[in-house]
This record gives C-alpha cells, structure tokens and sequence, in this order.
C-alpha cells in the first residue's frame, strides 16, 4: 500500500482550530474575560438607561412650564399644539437612530441572550416609571393650617377638591392668579377637572377672567380638548366670542389644536364662522395652514368664506396652492434655499407666509399641562 506524503502529515500536525471570531463564544465558554466583558456591557447599558430616564425626566418637567408670551400663541397658531404622543414619537425615533451601535457593542459581549435580558430589564423600568408618573400624590384625608396661593393653584391642577375647598372656606378669592395672571379656573379648564371648576364658580370665580394673554378659561378649555367643561363655561355665562391677544376666538385655538368636536359643537351654535384675528386670518385659513383635515369639511359644511383674504392677501385656496407649490419645488430641489421657498419667504407684502405644519389627527393634540 502506497504511504501518503510526509507533507500531509506534518499538515495535520501543524493544523490549529480557528479563534472564535466573536467575543460572546467566548463568554458562552464561561472564561473569565468574557465575564468581565459582559458585565462592563451590562454597567454601560445601564448607564446610558439612567441617562434617558433622566432626560426624560427633564423633559417631562420643563412640559410642565407653559412661559406665558405671545411667542406661545404664535407657535400654537402656525405650528399647532404639541402633545406628549408626538413628543414621546420623536424620542422613539433618537432611540432607533442610536440603537445599531448599542446592539453592536452588546452583541460583542454577550451574544443574543444578553441583549434580550437587558431589554427585558428596560422594559420593566418604563413600565414602573410610568405607573409611577400616572399616581398622582395621595390627598390628604384633612386639611390643616392654611393653604397659600401657589399651593391652591397647583391643587386646580391636580384635581385636589380638599385643598381648594380649605383655601375658599379660609377666606381666600376664588379668582386668585399667579405671575401671568392665570387663576385656578384657567388651569382646571386645561385639565378638565369639573367638579373643582363648579366649585370655582359658585364662591364667584370671574368666568371671563383674562390671563396676560387675554385668554379666558374658554379658551385653556378648547386647548385641553374637554368638550363638557365648555359646556359648563358657557352655561355659566362664558363668551364664546372672546378675543385673546391674537384676535383669536375660542374657534381658532379648537381649530389650531385640533379638537374636532369642540369645533363642531361651537358651529352647531351658529358663531360668527369667518372671524378674523390679527393676521387676517380665519378658523378655515388655520384649518389649511395645519392641514385639519375634517375640521376644514366642518367648515365648509357650515358655509365658511373659501375666498375671504387675510392681511397678507391670501385665500385658503391659496395656501393650498402655496403648499403644492412648495412641496413640488421641495421633490425636484431636496435643498432649497429660503430665498426659493414659496411658504418661508416674504410675500409682495413683505410678511412672512408661514409654512403648514405636517398633517396631524384631530383630537389627537394635548396642550402642555399649566404649573
């Protein structure tokens, strides 16, 4: 029998089993580096958890501050509200961006099992933050000592009958404001807490009281999206009419954020449907501006002027015009300048012609919460 070369032998004597070419093998090994390695990923991850939560955190308290200045009602009018959903969106979107090289780093360590113990452990940390962000702060069963100004008013926030009910009986007005001159009903009207609103109300709360921005509770109302508590205004003598430092009535901050059946109940009481604020601009104007979609059909169901001009000469028509425009011009230049945008620059009337915010559902946007 012929003998197999001596260059096959020395071949397989010299043959070495390849390295692992992932790190996790070798902590699925049990060593003691790959140990050290998972739990340096694991302390990182955590970390960087902490981080979130804690921005989160931040986030969540500076929603709380609503800075009273015209800049506000600005941004409400051509940008409409921004709610926590949209918010809580966009931090989704942070996350995905920065995931890949996270999972990289995770997978290097501890292969697959880590990854999805480590997702298990964050997923139970939102969900305990979360239950515990949603308990409000137990009231107390009795009131004792007096209560201030700032406290009364963070009770209207928080829905505390006892705290409002000690302040009242001490002796203390119902029509109580802070710094920006928002009272208790202002903020209950936000948070849609009906029975402090009636207690408000009947120890003589002005129901038309304006804030530094002239806006009433009627208007904080239609902001909260609570339907009933302007029922209740209004049965109670509020005007549905009132103008705010905007010109804005009731209907266009209902218009701007969205609140479909507020809308629709203000027409079925027949108001003036083509008021003007200080730009000209009317409810179905704001409707196109924010593309509200069913809110435009309400108001062109209930005769809204499609051919009324604002200030700077611009029918609803055209705005949608604008928008087409502008969209187009957007797919056939991806960068263009601000000189070459038909929504951002000037118009023959040197105003700016604000660009329309992106199609959001009715109903859907919640005010910022008043402090």
């Amino acid at each position: 029998m012929a003998k197999a070369p001596s260059w096959a032998g020395e071949g397989a004597r010299a043959y070495k089993a390849p390295k692992a070419a992932w790190p996790g093998v070798a902590v699925m090994d049990g060593t003691m580096e790959g140990s050290e390695a998972v739990q340096r990923a694991t302390a990182l991850i955590e970390q960087r958890l902490a981080q979130e939560e804690e921005s989160e955190k931040r986030r969540g308290a500076t929603t709380r501050k609503l800075p009273m200045d015209l800049l506000v009602l600005e941004d409400e009018k051509h940008q409409g509200a921004q709610s926590g959903a949209v918010q809580k969106v966009k931090g989704q979107e942070r996350v995905r961006k920065t995931s890949l090289d996270l999972r990289r780093e995770i997978i290097d360590v501890g292969g697959i099992q880590n990854l999805i113990e480590l997702r298990k452990k964050r997923k139970q940390k939102k969900r305990e933050a979360l239950a515990a962000s949603q308990e409000p702060p137990p009231e107390p069963e009795e009131i004792t000592g007096p209560v201030d100004a700032e406290t009364f008013l963070k009770a209207a926030v928080e829905g505390k009958m006892k705290v409002i009910e000690k302040f009242l009986a001490d002796g203390g007005s119902a029509d109580t404001c802070d710094e920006f001159r928002r009272t208790a009903l202002h903020r209950a009207s936000l948070e849609g807490h009906l029975e402090i609103l009636e207690k408000l109300l009947e120890s003589g709360a002005t129901v038309d009281f304006q804030d530094r921005l002239d806006c009433t509770a009627m208007h904080w109302a239609c902001r909260g999206g609570h339907l009933e508590v302007v029922k209740l205004l209004q049965s109670r003598g509020a005007d549905s009419n009132v103008r705010d430092k905007l010109l804005s009535t009731p209907l266009h901050v209902a218009v701007r954020t969205g609140q479909v059946e507020i809308v629709e109940h203000f027409l079925s009481l027949g108001p003036d449907i083509n008021a003007r604020d200080r730009e000209g601009d009317s409810a179905l104007h704001d409707a196109v501006r924010l593309n509200r979609y069913k809110i435009i059909k309400l108001l062109l169901l209930h005769g809204a002027d499609m051919m009324a001009k604002n200030l700077a000469g611009k029918t609803p028509a055209d705005l949608v015009q604008l928008w087409q425009t502008d969209t187009r011009h957007a797919l056939q230049h991806p960068e263009p300048g601000p000189e070459q945008n038909g929504l951002e620059g000037p118009d023959q009337s040197g105003r700016e012609t604000p660009q329309p915010a992106p199609a959001q559902p009715e109903g859907s946007e919640a005010a910022p919460s008043a402090v």
